[in-house]
């Protein structure tokens, strides 16, 4: 795993300020790669890498150059099947002077050109560039894994691993994007493309990226495919899982230093665990952490697989006094971000990172296998009853009940139905972003400032996400939530944290469930063998019952969750008001009178707005050390 930084421009630079600049960028990830740096300046191009070293540790340097010298590669990730096309590559009279991976992606690329990245099982952002030429090539993996912020205004273009690398090199003007924000209010995240400033942008999972002085043009190389579905029994698709999984897992052994994996308890990371133990002669290295608090420790259940399995495990217990964890989680990201499960991904990554370089984690089963069931079931029912109900007559009707029905947590459970009341009068593509969001529409208006309702000339987060849902090529409401999960949440979302909190360690995290062949077999599931008689994951759970032990396999899903609303009242209540009431960004964007509502709501135990609470915390957090005045 590294940290990857450039710098192209067509007009000549000054190589002294250049390497200065590349250095600078190159510093600021150091985390990513602490073992080695590597730079390369010319005329018009200044790369630098920060390196982790994994596979090959005494060669594989970069930025690495062609035999010709004209073209020079910096690659941040893994591929995992290089020695397959390295074999291939030799055949057809390929010389190779290191066993790195990075110098086989160099040579796919001069031998098939851009449709190299087809080749590729990896998680990887990279990027080439000709001398000769004057082109940039660069590219991201299928599903976003590893990631690559650029900045472009027509005459210069930066890259690296981070945003702040592109802050270090001054080019940004650092301007509040009123969009990213938006979206962070509603989603916790920044999705693809924006980033939190409007000069800086994301590459979007498999896409390519080809700069040349006419400017950039942007490719997506691989579509999930969701809509050719085959015909399988529950033991004809166990069968294959089995081999794929066992080939994914295989595969992401392959490493020249210590690996461990993740192990929370839950049938994903039992199962990698499960598979490595199978494959591994030594017992695997697995971590969990945990809570004092009932309902929120996974210790017991991960104990359970752990002596199973007869593993090597390690454990720990987070402490609510996570102030000073929580500014470093703040600095880590760049970007405002509010996934409060990042705080045990940190405790997780500190851990394993003291006994491994590398960890197995078992992200992707519930996207890829239909685990999110709290959505995907009441949006099935959802969209059946939208089907058999004329729309000029239910988005009147429904649109009324669902306005009159009283909301509020007091009602039991089985009477909170003001959500599917207001789900029934739109489409599936609107229900389906609804159930995402944290702020509905009138909730949004109420709370956002004028001014900065002004700003966004209209734009809604569901201008990200429902087009998603709309062309995607599921056939059932299930397969296009998933489709849409696995492009948004999932990429922008579990895997940026998953990164940036394991590299914060130094730690490289390997995904098998993320294999693309798992994911295009998973998508071409019958419905019923992924979500069925109020389950999900059905072949997930089928597969689990052959090598797990029993008592984990009904096990509700818990999730990597951490008690916030009880923290934001106690632990971490005057830590919480002051970065949220102290916020120039947050005061400049909210409604000071219906915030201090729902700050006292919550306070009260009347509601829970933990969700919103602990993104505006994190939001004061990142503008503390990253942004300094209001919303421009």
């Amino acid at each position: 795993m590294c940290g990857i930084a450039g710098i192209i421009q067509f007009v000549p630079h000054n190589r002294d300020s250049a390497m200065a600049q590349i250095t600078n960028m190159a510093d600021t990830m150091a985390h990513r790669g602490p073992d080695e740096q590597g730079v390369y300046v010319d005329d018009h191009a200044a790369l630098g890498h920060k390196r982790l070293r994994i596979i090959d540790l005494s060669t594989g340097q970069q930025p690495m150059a062609s035999q010709d010298q004209t073209l020079h590669i910096v690659f941040n990730g893994e591929v995992y099947n290089f020695q397959e096309i390295k074999i291939e590559l030799v055949r057809k009279n390929y010389r190779f002077s290191t066993t790195s991976d990075t110098e086989v992606v160099l040579n796919a690329y001069i031998e098939w050109k851009e449709a190299c990245v087809k080749k590729f099982n990896g998680m990887f952002a990279f990027a080439i560039w000709d001398s000769r030429k004057k082109t940039l090539f660069a590219a991201r993996d299928r599903v976003g894994k590893k990631p690559f912020y650029y900045f472009w205004d027509g005459k210069r273009f930066a890259f690296a691993s981070e945003l702040k690398a592109i802050l270090a090199a001054g080019l940004s003007q650092k301007k509040i994007d009123p969009k990213a924000l938006d979206c962070y209010f509603s989603f916790g995240y920044i999705p693809v493309p924006y980033s939190i400033y409007d000069d800086i942008s994301k590459l979007p999972s498999a896409h390519t990226l080809t700069l040349t002085s006419d400017g950039l043009n942007l490719k997506k190389y691989w579509h999930l495919d969701f809509g050719s579905t085959r015909d399988l029994t529950m033991d004809q698709a166990s069968d294959r899982l089995t081999e794929l999984l066992y080939d994914a897992v295989k595969l992401r052994l392959i490493s020249d230093v210590p690996l461990g994996a993740f192990l929370s308890g839950g049938i994903d990371s039992s199962l990698v665990v499960s598979f490595m133990a199978k494959i591994s002669s030594q017992p695997v290295a697995t971590h969990t952490i945990g809570f004092d608090e009932t309902g929120f420790n996974e210790l017991p259940a991960a104990g359970m697989v752990a002596d199973f399995l007869k593993t090597d495990h390690h454990q720990f217990i987070v402490n609510p006094d996570a102030s000073q964890t929580l500014e470093k989680i703040a600095a880590f990201f760049d970007e405002p971000f509010a996934d409060s499960s990042a705080l045990p991904t940190w405790h997780v990554c500190r851990m394993a990172g003291k006994n491994v370089t590398v960890a197995l984690s078992g992200d992707g089963g519930d996207e890829g296998f239909g685990g999110y069931t709290f959505r995907y079931l009441p949006h099935q029912m959802e969209s059946r009853l939208r089907s058999v109900l004329p729309a000029v007559l239910r988005t009147p009707l429904f649109s009324l009940i669902g306005a009159l029905y009283p909301a509020g947590p007091g009602l039991p459970r089985f009477l909170r139905l003001k959500t599917i009341f207001e789900n029934l009068a739109v489409s599936d593509a609107q229900a389906f972003y609804n159930d995402l969001i944290w702020l509905r529409q009138k909730i949004r208006q109420n709370l956002y400032a004028k001014g900065f309702m002004d700003a966004l000339k209209g734009f809604t987060p569901a201008e990200t996400v429902m087009p998603v849902y709309q062309k995607s090529s599921g056939t059932d409401p299930v397969s296009r939530s998933q489709h849409t999960d696995i492009q948004c949440y999932m990429t922008d979302d579990v895997l940026v944290k998953v990164d940036r909190m394991s590299m914060a360690h130094s730690l490289e995290v390997r995904n098998p469930l993320l294999d693309y062949r798992i994911l295009e077999f998973a998508a071409a599931l019958p419905l019923n063998l992924k979500v069925s008689h109020g389950s999900g994951k059905r072949l997930l759970r089928h597969l689990a019952a052959k090598h797990l032990p029993p008592q984990i396999i009904d096990l509700p899903k818990q999730g990597f969750a951490i008690p916030a609303a009880h923290w934001l009242r106690k632990d971490l209540n005057a830590f919480a008001h002051d970065h949220i009431f102290n916020s120039e960004v947050v005061l400049s964007c909210m409604n000071p009178a219906q915030l201090h509502t729902l700050w006292s709501r919550h306070q009260q135990g009347r509601a829970d707005h933990s969700v919103l609470l602990w993104g505006l915390m994190m939001l004061g957090l990142w503008e503390k050390q990253f942004h300094k005045g209001p919303l421009q």
